[in-house]
């Protein structure tokens, strides 16, 4: 079997054409340098180099042997890379579950920064509800996921990420919406599209919450499942919704969405989480990336309105 020390030893002579120069060049002394060649020779059974007092040159084999062995070098150096930067977490592959409503701001932002600093990380994306997530973990299905409490999981971690405020959507016609920000006394006995307490129950208990808190009394219309449904409705002119922040970032036409001027306190809430157990340096990575643009988000409505 070739020997990747042997090759090196031949590339170093067929180049330099003087054992002297070659065995300087590798840090080492003629008779080892020699031996190696020699191996080399045996092991394919041919002449590579044509040897005398005053010179050497490169048999026929020699010739056509170099650029492989060159390639051989090359390829041996790559692998080596290879390996070393997925060590370092910086190749690979990894799957991410996500709920919808991170799909909004977030993961579009996570997708980006992990293509800028580590483009050889291959993502398989899967957008499900936080049960679901939660039992692909489990299963080795996915490495990491983005969820929404509560969890009731364990031999998985969790890591709060994202905090954001919830804000109304308006039809772009809506008397409030010239406001600045939305009271809720404005609130009061407006028609409110709300969440289904069945596949949008994580946000139908937020805004219930928010509507309790502030003693708040809407005319509750619809129950629907996914925000950009609700969305979809408030731009059809039916009524107002209350929706997490980085989904007014959707732009949706004839929708204006404004700050609450109360319940700063009621954020939708997302954590990432990953088996307790898995300390792969792909994982770090990816995480270490989710708290840096996690940490440098920048919201839609400044905190003093």
């Amino acid at each position: 079997m070739l020997q990747l020390t042997q090759v090196r030893c031949f590339v170093a002579v067929a180049e330099e054409l003087h054992f002297g120069r070659a065995a300087a060049r590798l840090n080492m002394t003629q008779p080892p340098l020699s031996r190696q060649i020699q191996l080399l020779e045996h092991t394919l059974g041919v002449g590579l180099l044509e040897r005398t007092s005053r010179n050497v040159r490169l048999t026929q084999a020699g010739i056509v042997f170099l650029p492989e062995a060159r390639r051989l070098l090359r390829s041996a150096e790559d692998a080596m890379l290879t390996a070393r930067r997925a060590g370092r977490g910086a190749l690979g592959q990894i799957a991410i579950g996500f709920t919808p409503s991170s799909s909004y701001d977030f993961l579009p932002r996570l997708i980006s920064a992990l293509q800028n600093e580590y483009p050889d990380i291959e993502l398989i994306l899967e957008e499900m509800i936080t049960r679901d997530q939660i039992t692909a973990l489990a299963s080795n299905r996915i490495d990491l996921a983005f969820v929404r409490p509560p969890f009731g999981a364990t031999d998985v971690t969790f890591q709060p990420v994202r905090y954001e405020r919830i804000v109304a959507a308006l039809p772009a016609h809506h008397p409030l919406a010239h406001r600045m920000a939305i009271t809720s006394t404005d609130l009061e006995g407006q028609d409110l599209i709300m969440y289904s307490v069945l596949g949008g129950g994580y946000f139908h208990d937020l805004v219930q919450r928010l509507l309790v808190s502030a003693n708040i009394q809407p005319r509750l219309i619809h129950r629907l499942t996914q925000i950009h449904a609700l969305l979809s409705m408030v731009k059809t002119g039916v009524g107002m919704a209350l929706i997490p922040e980085s989904a007014a970032r959707l732009g949706i036409e004839n929708v204006i969405c404004r700050p609450l001027a109360f319940g700063d306190d009621i954020q939708a809430e997302l954590y990432m989480a990953h088996r307790t157990q898995d300390n792969s340096p792909l994982l770090s990575s990816v995480m270490a990336v989710v708290s840096r643009i996690t940490k440098d988000a920048v919201p839609v409505f400044p905190r003093n309105l």
